[in-house]
């Protein structure tokens, strides 16, 4: 795959320091982003621009999307000069952004009618493993497919997993960020409870850290947590998004209702565009 040439679609916070590991590893690389000053960096680090998704398809072999929404993805495949406009033949897209399994799986079979190969392809990580290379790749799709397109996973992440056909990448994805929530509300709360009750922060962050219950999460979140700064490794919004497609698609544990209420709550309070952690804030009112 590295003599292939790539198109990437979506340079957001976690498309542009992927882009620039595909092409620290050689990768050819084309990209595409609406707010074109987006694109500037990565032009500078030796990729070069498409005008639309249509020319982008036409000349790469394989593209990539990471994208915030349905709708974004939808709209990049079918929209006027989107991809699937004038798709040739032999091509691959890889979507690899958080979206509802009925979602994959629909662009799947529009692909498959256009004679173009499609995976899904969403991860487990935020920004600081999207600059390191160090992503869990969620695969969905053909093993055909997911075999071309290992050379450009494992310069995107630690690890790709094959999980099976379309929409069940998108399904290990929402089941994933399901416990991710679980997480942030649960050392929220401990940590709002302890304090309560005369526990300081630092003592019972480094209880949790050192203790079973510690994993890369909470030991992640601590220092945003005693600095009460809360930068977007990844938006708050974006898991209301995630809870809610998971709900959609059928989760109905006897946590979720309670979890995308709460997180749901500390949108509307505005801190949609903070870290999903920022939900403290929220909890610490109540």
């Amino acid at each position: 795959m590295s003599r292939l040439k790539l198109g990437w679609i979506g340079l957001g916070n976690m498309g542009t320091p992927m882009v620039k590991n595909l092409l620290k590893a050689g990768f050819e690389v084309v990209v595409f982003n609406r707010t074109k000053q987006k694109e500037a960096e990565l032009i500078a680090n030796g990729a070069s621009t498409a005008t639309d998704p249509q020319t982008l398809l036409e000349n790469c072999d394989v593209v990539f999307t990471m994208l915030s929404n349905d709708e974004a993805v939808k709209t990049v495949f079918e929209g006027e000069k989107g991809l699937l406009t004038n798709p040739g033949t032999g091509k691959m897209i890889i979507d690899m952004s958080t979206v509802s399994p009925d979602t994959s799986r629909y662009l799947s079979e529009l692909c498959k009618k256009n004679h173009i190969d499609f995976l899904e392809a969403p991860v487990s990580g935020s920004v600081k493993p999207a600059q390191d290379g160090t992503l869990i790749i969620l695969v969905g799709g053909e093993t055909s497919a997911y075999e071309k397109a290992k050379p450009a996973f494992e310069a995107l992440g630690k690890l790709s997993v094959h999980v099976g056909g379309a929409g069940v990448g998108s399904s290990a994805k929402l089941a994933v960020n399901y416990l991710l929530g679980l997480n942030l509300q649960g050392l929220a709360e401990t940590v709002l409870f302890a304090e309560k009750n005369g526990v300081s922060k630092t003592d019972m962050l480094t209880i949790i850290n050192e203790g079973a219950c510690g994993n890369g999460i909470t030991k992640l979140k601590t220092s945003s947590i005693l600095n009460e700064d809360y930068p977007a490794a990844f938006a708050l919004k974006h898991l209301v998004k995630d809870l809610g497609l998971a709900k959609d698609a059928g989760l109905d544990a006897p946590l979720i209702d309670p979890l995308y209420h709460t997180f749901q709550q500390a949108q509307q309070e505005g801190l949609g565009e903070e870290d999903v952690m920022a939900v403290i804030k929220s909890l610490a009112k109540r």
